[in-house]
């Protein structure tokens, strides 16, 4: 601590690089707690212990459907207090560009989701029109609908006596009171009856359960009775938190966790060649100073240990700016999305491995000025050679 005041005085010796380096060092880090924010979510969720909702989908794919014959034999398995069944359905609302999830559903599937509230007299038509639909709040006010409206959709999996046109009747609006939860208000259910008897192709198949346990703590044994109905068959499930099964569903698209690695990975090194060649100019400009140092008395190890001092302070001052910066932007984008992302923030292990990043790359961008500066012979640094 005694050398503080040589390394500060150092660091500071020219403002505007060192003020540069620090911006790019804490967006180097912002991004890293972000990102890392981002890949923790999508890689965490895979017990169904504690779990009050499961969702039961085949073992193989997301994708692949299941016989719609499993549904009384879920239902019947002890501890499994309700069950609904939906399927992906895939339609297109006029334009590509207007996509938005929609699925047909059980007639009870809502029951599961109580977070999702639907009028009585709403619900009570769209159970009775077998060509009736139900959508979100905000979906609606995007499009301009209102109950009774006719909702085309142009199908772009499952075609309908030969055509991709199906079209359903608005029949209900729900809401989602959470503002965290309001991008559920993004969907549009359909009856899977109707889904089954008007397609062409696909008979008495599920796209998947979701199953509300008695209690949690039964939810790893209910868990494992379901998956054993279909065990050894051409149809084995897989019974997993509705978490999981989220993340599931989004890295049918990519996998996220291996993006997330690799762009962090190009940002460090980009960060190496930045912050290693700011510390080299700056021991090349302080050389006649590090001679001085040096003919007043300070030994080599002493030089070695200001310079890797004065790199890792600049990295650890920049990291520490942009983890703080990314720990309060990570829920104003969990919030902003209305639950579309689910961000757990910056966690422990994302702030140690952050601390741990910062002190590895000061050490590695200042070694090799640090050992230069040791190495450095007086009488030629003072002469300029």
């Amino acid at each position: 601590m005694k050398y503080f005041p040589l390394v500060w005085a150092a660091l500071m010796r020219s403002k505007t690089r060192t003020l540069l380096t620090l911006l790019s060092v804490m967006t180097a880090f912002l991004l890293f707690g972000m990102l890392d924010s981002v890949r923790v979510a999508f890689n965490s969720g895979g017990s169904v212990a504690g779990a009050n909702r499961m969702i039961t989908t085949s073992r193989l794919s997301i994708t692949q459907m299941l016989p719609y014959r499993l549904d009384a034999q879920i239902r019947a398995v002890p501890g499994v207090k309700k069950a609904a069944f939906a399927a992906w359905f895939g339609g297109i609302y006029r334009d590509p560009k207007n996509f938005f999830a929609n699925f047909s559903v059980s007639p009870d599937y809502l029951d599961l989701y109580p977070e999702f509230k639907l009028p009585a007299a709403q619900k009570k038509a769209w159970l009775a029109d077998q060509r009736g639909a139900i959508v979100g709040a905000a979906l609606a006010r995007q499009f301009g609908w209102k109950v009774g409206d006719t909702i085309p959709l142009q199908a772009t999996i499952f075609p309908t006596h030969g055509s991709n046109d199906w079209t359903f009747t608005l029949r209900g609006i729900y809401t989602v009171a959470d503002p965290k939860q309001k991008a559920q208000e993004r969907v549009l259910f359909f009856h899977w009856k109707y889904f089954d008897e008007a397609n062409d192709y696909v008979k008495g198949r599920v796209g998947w359960w979701v199953i509300e346990p008695q209690s949690p703590a039964q939810a790893e044994q209910v868990a494992r009775a379901i998956d054993r109905l279909s065990e050894n068959s051409d149809h084995e499930t897989k019974t997993q938190s509705e978490a999981a099964f989220n993340q599931a569903f989004a890295k049918q698209f990519a996998d996220i966790g291996l993006i997330v690695s690799a762009i962090m990975g190009a940002v460090f090194f980009t960060l190496l060649l930045l912050t290693g060649n700011t510390m080299a100019q700056a021991v090349r400009e302080r050389i006649p100073e590090l001679a001085v140092l040096k003919t007043i008395g300070f030994s080599d190890r002493s030089v070695l240990a200001m310079v890797l001092a004065e790199s890792v302070l600049l990295v650890v001052l920049g990291g520490l700016l942009g983890m703080v910066l990314a720990a309060a932007i990570v829920p104003m984008v969990s919030a902003a999305s209305g639950g579309m992302i689910q961000l757990p923030g910056l966690l422990p292990q994302t702030w140690g491995m952050g601390l741990a990043l910062m002190v590895a790359i000061g050490v590695v961008v200042g070694l090799l000025p640090a050992l230069r500066g040791m190495r450095l012979n007086i009488v030629d640094a003072l002469a300029g050679r």
